[in-house]
């Protein structure tokens, strides 16, 4: 498999759809900037859209799983094979993610990107070239063959999307903060004690743990990750997992779309850092759901310059963060789209003074 596809650039948001939102906020029969973000919101949409009138009616929502080789060294609360069993929970809609699906009429599909089962789950993609990463403490997640077909997965579950209005990615797989962390520490220079945190409910002592884990992964790859002449995508590889491989290739499939992105949590926000340093001109196809209480995720967004919409202490994954942020999204959008303006309702507008 080839990594070629990821260096077509995505199209830019466009700059006359934008100039005529915001001249319609203008408008609009309310004081300048009176709703705030929903205004904002709505203009980039607008933007990313090429659209006079946004919407988030059609939002797909895609979960990725997969699971991690340095589960082994007990950096979580709960064991390996929960990852499998969720698999079957998302299936049967008993997830919380399945629950916000069915309530906002948001199609759910969920991919096996590299989870540990060894048997088809019925109501779940199967897309994955190996069954889970290796311990990141010990050796490198992937083989480049093995992301190539990680991020390939991300692109095809992206296909099967029908004229979305944005898209939202969720992941699952008992690790995956750990390595996020590793990966998020590797991408921005910051430290495992700024960015490892409880993950699926540690305590003190095991949060200490998992970092002395973090800091052995990034000690062993740190030569390699500092030689000028890595590739891009190599701290993905070597740090990574395959269900953040996957999104990060959803996110990038979905820009050169044209589909914006409504990003979830921690792990999806480090997945959207792994993208863009793959593909820089991904970063306007990106908007963000909501601020996590896991500990690095304020960072991760500083690192992306972003400003979620929503900080509600969630830590769950899933998308279910992004899901809940998909009716704050329509609402921005039916404001936009349908308050009257000041000539439609002859309403005095203080601009007309003369």
């Amino acid at each position: 498999m080839s990594f070629d596809w990821i260096a077509d650039s995505p199209p830019l948001p466009s700059a006359e759809h934008r100039e005529r939102a915001v001249a319609r906020q203008a408008r609009l029969t309310k004081p300048a900037g009176s709703l705030g973000r929903m205004e904002s919101v709505a203009i980039e949409l607008a933007a990313l859209q090429r659209r006079d009138r946004p919407g988030a009616r059609q939002v797909p929502v895609l979960i990725f799983a997969g699971d991690h080789g340095v589960a082994a060294q007990a950096i979580s609360a709960y064991p390996q094979e929960v990852t499998v069993q969720m698999l079957h929970n998302f299936a049967s809609g008993g997830a919380a993610i399945a629950v916000l699906a069915r309530e906002l009429e948001l199609s759910l599909q969920v991919i096996d990107a590299g989870s540990v089962a060894t048997h088809a789950i019925a109501g779940v993609i199967t897309d994955k070239p190996c069954l889970g990463t290796r311990d990141i403490s010990r050796e490198a997640a992937m083989s480049e063959g093995e992301l190539a077909h990680a991020l390939s997965a991300g692109r095809r579950a992206l296909a099967t999307c029908v004229e979305p209005d944005l898209v939202v990615l969720g992941e699952m797989g008992i690790g995956n903060t750990t390595a996020a962390s590793a990966l998020a520490c590797a991408l921005t220079g910051l430290s495992p004690a700024q960015l490892v945190g409880a993950g699926t409910g540690l305590d003190a002592a095991r949060i200490a743990h998992k970092r002395s884990v973090v800091e052995q992964a990034l000690a062993l790859h740190g030569p390699a990750l500092a030689d000028p002449q890595a590739p891009a995508w190599e701290a993905l590889r070597r740090l990574g997992g395959l269900e953040i491989a996957a999104m990060a290739g959803a996110m990038i499939a979905a820009a050169q779309r044209g589909v914006p992105v409504l990003v979830d949590g921690f792990i999806v926000s480090v997945a959207a850092l792994a993208a863009i340093t793959l593909q820089p001109q991904l970063r306007p196809w990106l908007l963000f759901s909501h601020q996590s209480a896991e500990l690095g995720h304020a960072h991760v967004l500083a690192a992306l310059q972003a400003q979620a919409l929503l900080q509600l202490d969630l830590r769950l994954g899933e998308g279910s963060g992004a899901a809940l942020a998909v009716p704050l999204l329509r609402l921005a959008c039916a404001l936009h789209n349908d308050m009257a303006t000041f000539e439609d309702a002859a309403v005095y507008n203080r601009g007309d003074a003369g």
